[in-house]
């Protein structure tokens, strides 16, 4: 098929270039330079002509200051940014038809396709499809999903749905559901499946937040208690407690839900108690660093392991609260008190000093020669 991709980013160059891969024939748009193999063009015209299906993978953005690196819940609820996805949509209608399928991933909050996007569609077709997609394994996770959400008006399975479930066949590596719903159904399935995993850190890292609190608790056989019951808690990921939910999705989710909840008048705001756990388990970890020594160094400022990306990262949050208590985060390890192993897979033994206090919140790291701090495990040895 004729695929056009208008952003060709961290999400869209991923998920076109695998597409290109299985055989496909693709072209895509994007306003910064790109190195890729698939052929680009200049303009939002060019890409969606003559193709069968155009997908619209570019930002959301929040205020840079509601990403979910430095503390948040003090902040007012504010929604994403939707200028690029309206400008691009209008670009993109003016130049495309009915025969053509016009299909949206990237994440919105309930109730934004039907009433910000869809009324400028005039011209082609529309399915709203928003991906299960994190940074690090995107081109994997296009084509083994968990399911493929795709929404339409009625959340009946349209001609556009069957479309693109036909199109999607030629390209999985694994057999996903398909769940069709209305474009407001699945976009609450995006970003309440991200919320879900955000909640899960911050229950699990409350246990860890008892643990040291209450002592003689080694949180690994809690949680691994609670991940083993099968009846009731769906499945064992995120069931690790450790460093905080991190990345460009998850906290900005729980930011614009507070939003959400707060004009369609909820009266309470779980969203709102979500970041301020994590804020206040960062608040915690930074409090029990500076409890070993005042220089910091921590081993990495990204989000999670096997990538470069700081976006919402965690380290960096508990980075601030350790400079707010007046703690001093240093750049040479040599100079730290304690090191901080963000990603302890990441790190080897001859990496690390001979004198200074490791601090593992995973709970992974041994030494016979310094002083491992495992965060969480205050059982009487």
């Amino acid at each position: 098929m004729r695929i056009g991709f208008i952003g060709f980013g961290k999400l869209g160059q991923p998920c076109g270039e695998v597409i290109s891969e299985k055989g496909h024939d693709v072209v895509a748009y994007d306003v910064a330079d790109v190195d890729t193999t698939v052929e680009m063009k200049d303009s939002i015209e060019e890409v969606v002509k003559d193709r069968n299906i155009v997908f619209i993978a570019v930002p959301t953005p929040h205020d840079p200051a509601y990403d979910g690196s430095a503390p948040t819940y003090h902040l007012p609820p504010k929604d994403f940014s939707y200028d690029i996805v309206i400008d691009v949509i209008k670009e993109a209608n003016k130049h495309m038809n009915k025969d053509q399928l016009l299909v949206l991933i990237s994440t919105v909050l309930p109730g934004t396709v039907r009433r910000e996007f869809v009324p400028l569609v005039t011209n082609t077709r529309f399915v709203y499809n928003p991906y299960l997609i994190a940074m690090g394994t995107v081109a994997w996770d296009m084509v083994n999903p968990e399911m493929v959400m795709i929404g339409t008006e009625t959340g009946e399975t349209t001609k556009e749905a069957g479309e693109l479930i036909y199109f999607y066949a030629t390209i999985m590596e694994n057999d996903p559901r398909y769940v069709v719903g209305t474009w407001d159904e699945c976009e609450c399935i995006k970003v309440f499946y991200n919320t879900f995993i955000s909640a899960k850190i911050g229950l699990v890292n409350m246990i860890q937040d008892v643990a040291e609190t209450q002592g003689n608790i080694n949180v690994d056989v809690v949680t691994n208690a609670l991940k083993d019951s099968t009846q009731r808690i769906m499945g064992p990921s995120y069931m690790k407690a450790g460093m905080g939910d991190g990345g460009a999705c998850h906290p900005r989710d729980n930011i614009a839900l507070r939003y959400m909840a707060d004009n369609l008048d909820l009266n309470y705001d779980l969203f709102a108690e979500i970041m301020k756990a994590r804020d206040m388990q960062a608040s915690n970890m930074a409090s029990a660093i500076l409890n070993l020594g005042d220089k910091i160094y921590f081993t990495s400022d990204s989000y999670k392991p096997g990538v470069s990306y700081t976006a919402g990262s965690y380290s960096l949050l508990v980075q601030e609260y350790v400079k707010e208590m007046e703690g001093e985060v240093v750049d040479d390890i040599a100079e730290a008190d304690v090191i901080v192993l963000v990603h302890p897979e990441e790190t080897t033994a001859e990496e690390l000093g001979k004198h200074q206090v490791i601090f593992d919140p995973w709970r992974k790291f041994t030494s016979d020669t310094n002083k491992v701090v495992h965060y969480g495990n205050t059982r009487m040895q």
